[in-house]
């Protein structure tokens, strides 16, 4: 069981995050291609002028290559190695994910970041399963040619 929840949490996070970063390149396709005219290099400034479109590439960024969009998605492949090699996932990794998703909701309304809940959910339930997780034997090391 633990198997199977850990594997739907890590699908959800993968999901998120790279529904997140397709749909923000989507939003700002023509910013993105700016960036990718000009060289990456420097394109977003650290400290933006207080122009409309200074403020629209700092958004831009935050909302796509520096937003949460690639932590979730290595973490949901995390979740997945761990969870195909029988490793427990902690679940603070699952409260933590779940806290995060439920501030991001509260604070900006609509979002899809209660959709992250779930996940985190699923991670405390896999935590706490006292079943351990089937895995494959592993290979006896004896038989190991140089060993």
């Amino acid at each position: 069981m633990s198997r199977r929840l850990l594997s739907w949490a890590s699908g959800i996070l993968l999901v998120l995050g790279v529904g997140h970063a397709v749909v923000s390149v989507i939003i700002d396709w023509s910013r993105v291609a700016d960036w990718l005219g000009d060289g990456l290099w420097a394109t977003v400034p650290l400290i933006p002028e207080q122009t409309v479109d200074d403020q629209a590439v700092v958004a831009a960024f935050w909302g796509g290559v520096g937003s949460f969009a690639v932590p979730l998605v290595l973490l949901g492949l995390l979740v997945r190695h761990l969870a195909a090699r029988g490793v427990p996932v902690p679940a603070w990794v699952g409260w933590g994910v779940a806290g995060w998703c439920v501030l991001g909701g509260i604070m900006l309304v609509p979002s899809p970041f209660f959709v992250g809940v779930v996940p985190g959910v699923l991670i405390v339930l896999a935590a706490r399963d006292d079943r351990p997780v089937a895995t494959a034997p592993a290979p006896d090391r004896s038989s190991v040619p140089g060993r």
